[in-house]
């Protein structure tokens, strides 16, 4: 069972005002006005004291209608838009409006037809609400806040029904997974802890390349990604575990990738921020991604973990060339895959920036180099892009890699295509294959055979930090449910 993520007010106590939401409700009862006893089928209960789980208060209406309220950011109350709660104790053909009434942004992908994701015990595989049952507008009620409401039948009196802003992917799925991948004792995959959050969380990275390119006095071409740095940008978690799939597989592309290029990755730079359920901030309420300029140790370990990881790549230029930064996000506004690059005074090298972001376009049918944008923003000044872009040489290219949280139109079409986890993974596995086009290492395909994986002997390569090997050992506040790592069976029939 996860840890419980906040305190929250006990069943039926009076919850504040809006401006008191200070934790997660838990396994809170909403009774009648008036009502004394024991609730009854159909008296709601609402949780989100679970790994990531996000719901701050709630308020009947009248018999059918709840307003919700987002609880903000932990030690910040301007960001307000991740949910992810539990209802239970419903009745059959119980029907319900829920208002989330106190988002932080204006803008959303609810005017466009998005919709809240939902799942129940009996079938756990996430599904969107149908958008003819979604609205988002602006609500004279609520201080002019936009409000987005949603319909929704209770049909099974027994399930446990989860709604959540998108889908959700936990530290503890995440570290799950990469003790999955430990167990295969591959050759070409390392995983090192880096550091720890302030909430003694690991910081994970992970390289995959051939053991030949870190042998002593190998010249390394590195692409650097991280993710998560925004900790309800959960698209891009499943982007990066496409990328981490296909680079680790036996495919003779993802063989010829790991020959020519080693690829650190940091999955999640947030670790703390995702399991509180928060939606951009770290556990002390920092936006992590405008701290690079000077990342403190003990306020944003994470971050000057993996600052200074690349500032000595950089400085040990004879070994290592760090030719790529990817920071990978999700947009909130925007529909499709599209990348943010610099803006250099060099023509030259400004236009090979765009070579990647174009062939990407040309790889993967949801990314859109017509929305890909070259920028200097004061505002953007201390991202990661931004910073690195400023930092390292002109033969580095820093990117943020932007994922919908919804859908993707396909080029000569108007239909909006909503994403599934399946298709964020296939985005991030045409990332990985598009840098065998930029490195033009097509013709090193059709050489590669394909062997069985070799499993790692004799002594590996030395390393600054240590290495997780072998069998998994047990991670720090990672006691969520195993169930959440592994692929949900097809409901037996839709909501």
């Amino acid at each position: 069972m996860a840890e419980r993520s906040q305190t929250a007010p006990e069943a039926g106590s009076d919850m504040g005002n809006d401006d008191a939401i200070g934790g997660n409700v838990s396994k809170y009862v909403v009774l009648p006005t008036g009502y004394c006893g024991q609730p009854k089928k159909g008296h709601l209960i609402f949780d989100a004291c679970f790994e990531s789980g996000n719901l701050g208060r709630v308020d009947q209406v009248s018999e059918f209608e709840y307003d919700l309220f987002i609880r903000p950011d932990t030690c910040n109350p301007r960001f307000r838009v991740w949910f992810n709660f539990t209802v239970e104790n419903v009745k059959e053909s119980q029907r319900v409006i829920f208002n989330i009434v106190n988002f932080s942004k204006t803008k959303s992908l609810y005017r466009d037809g998005m919709a809240p994701m939902v799942k129940s015990t009996s079938r756990p595989k996430w599904q969107r609400l149908p958008p003819k049952n979604v609205y988002y507008y602006r609500c004279p009620d609520h201080r002019k806040n936009y409000v987005m409401s949603f319909a929704f039948c209770f049909d099974r009196e027994e399930d446990t029904y989860q709604f959540a802003y998108c889908y959700p992917y936990t530290y503890t799925r995440f570290q799950h997974y990469l003790d999955s991948l430990q167990k295969r004792n591959m050759d070409y995959f390392f995983r090192e802890q880096l550091g720890q959050s302030v909430q003694q969380r690991q910081l994970d990275l992970l390289t995959i390349t051939s053991p030949d390119n870190l042998r002593e006095g190998a010249e390394q071409k590195v692409v650097f990604i991280t993710g998560r740095v925004h900790p309800g940008e959960t698209p891009s978690s499943f982007v990066c575990q496409g990328i981490i799939d296909f680079l680790i597989s036996q495919h003779p592309i993802a063989r010829v990738l790991r020959e020519h290029l080693v690829f650190k990755i940091a999955p999640m730079l947030n670790p703390d921020g995702v399991y509180l359920g928060n939606y951009r901030c770290s556990l002390m309420g920092f936006d992590l991604n405008r701290h690079w300029l000077d990342p403190s140790p003990w306020a944003h370990p994470t971050l000057h973990g993996v600052k200074q990881l690349i500032i000595q790549m950089y400085n040990d230029p004879q070994k290592t060339s760090l030719e790529f930064y990817i920071d990978i996000h999700a947009h909130s506004t925007m529909m499709n895959g599209f990348m943010y690059g610099n803006i250099f005074e060099d023509e030259e090298r400004f236009q090979r920036q765009a070579v990647f972001p174009k062939l990407l376009c040309q790889n993967a049918e949801d990314f859109s180099y017509s929305s890909t944008s070259f920028n200097r923003d004061a505002v953007k000044a201390g991202t990661g892009r931004r910073f690195l872009g400023g930092l390292l040489d002109h033969t580095s290219y820093c990117y943020t890699l932007e994922v919908s949280f919804y859908s993707y139109i396909i080029g000569g079409t108007t239909a909006a295509v909503p994403y599934t986890e399946e298709a964020y993974m296939k985005l991030g596995r045409n990332v990985a294959r598009t840098f065998l086009d930029y490195y033009r290492l097509n013709p090193m395909v059709e050489k590669v055979a394909i062997p069985m994986p070799r499993l790692r002997k004799g002594k590996p390569p030395s390393y600054k930090h240590p290495i997780l090997r072998g069998p998994a050992s047990n991670h720090p506040n990672g006691k969520g449910d195993k169930k959440s790592s592994v692929n949900h069976k097809d409901p037996s029939n839709s909501f």
